[in-house]
């Protein structure tokens, strides 16, 4: 049985993929033994890691239209208008918190400290804690205070975290990229049918960005949000840093999916970006064997 050394990136939403990669690494037989994650990938990285991949799929194919937007606690701090705290409150239901070192599968989270400008590697301590940090979409969802530090999301500094990945001999690191740019699949007729419904949560975000735009001038390109510039600005960004992180560190085997599917806050897709993972995973792990 091969073992893994396991990366997931960040992605918002998109981060969902990463159940259908983990579930496929399991049915060819692979055996993680270690996962680092950052942003939504520490999410999922460390709900795995805690033995809990189940529930957690479970729920977020459950969530409905007002479910998803009553996850959502918008705040008026000016650091980011959703605190980002409810999800979390809602996960620890079925989900209880753990210390990262007593977690049976090796687990790091990684963030980015605005006081030091380095990048925050959580290795022991609260799963919870860490996660949280990892997500804090800059001026999104507000930072995590920690002592003398500022944490935001670890994608700001690098959102494939591959030269953190812990390895043992032998082992096949393996990373997984939601925001490549890639096409878009054809989607299956049901979930083109679902997908005609706007979201009552993607409606909300709607009108909050057209509100804010208000305070803006109206001169802006392309009628580009004030939400839609942060987001796009960030993304370019985050995506260069990408490319030279897998060109300096390439992987045994990199798994990607188009970040064009759908925006970072489009969790109501769950089912689709499920299955889009394990069918990535499955491509990209029978290429490998190929090449063998």
């Amino acid at each position: 049985m091969k073992k893994v050394s396991l990366v997931l990136s960040g992605g918002g939403a998109r981060g969902l993929v990463h159940i259908g990669v983990l579930e496929e690494l399991e049915q060819q037989g692979y055996e993680i033994h270690s996962i680092t994650g950052t942003s939504m990938g520490a999410v999922v990285g460390g709900i795995y890691a805690a033995g809990k991949i189940k529930e957690f799929k479970e729920w977020t194919l459950k969530l409905d239209k007002i479910d998803v937007f009553n996850l959502v606690d918008f705040t008026l701090f000016k650091s980011g208008f959703i605190e980002g705290d409810k999800v979390f409150e809602e996960l620890s239901s079925f989900i209880p918190d753990k210390q990262i070192q007593d977690l049976p599968i090796r687990f790091c989270a990684t963030a980015t400290d605005l006081i030091s400008k380095k990048q925050v590697i959580f290795k022991e301590g609260s799963l919870y804690k860490a996660m949280r940090a990892s997500i804090a979409i800059p001026n999104v969802i507000t930072p995590l205070k920690n002592e003398d530090s500022i944490l935001v999301d670890g994608g700001v500094i690098n959102n494939t975290p591959i030269p953190y990945a812990p390895r043992n001999d032998n082992d096949v690191l393996i990373a997984v990229n939601v925001n490549a740019d890639l096409p878009i699949p054809e989607k299956p007729e049901k979930l083109e049918k679902k997908e005609e419904e706007q979201s009552f949560y993607q409606s909300t975000i709607d009108k909050f960005n057209k509100n804010l735009s208000k305070l803006f001038s109206d001169d802006t390109p392309n009628d580009l949000s004030y939400f839609d510039i942060m987001n796009i600005s960030f993304e370019l960004m985050r995506n260069e840093m990408v490319k030279n992180t897998l060109e300096k560190n390439p992987p045994d085997i990199l798994i990607e999916t188009p970040r064009y599917f759908c925006e970072i806050y489009d969790f109501y897709k769950a089912e689709e970006l499920i299955e889009m993972g394990r069918k990535a995973a499955l491509k990209s792990l029978n290429d490998y064997k190929d090449n063998q």
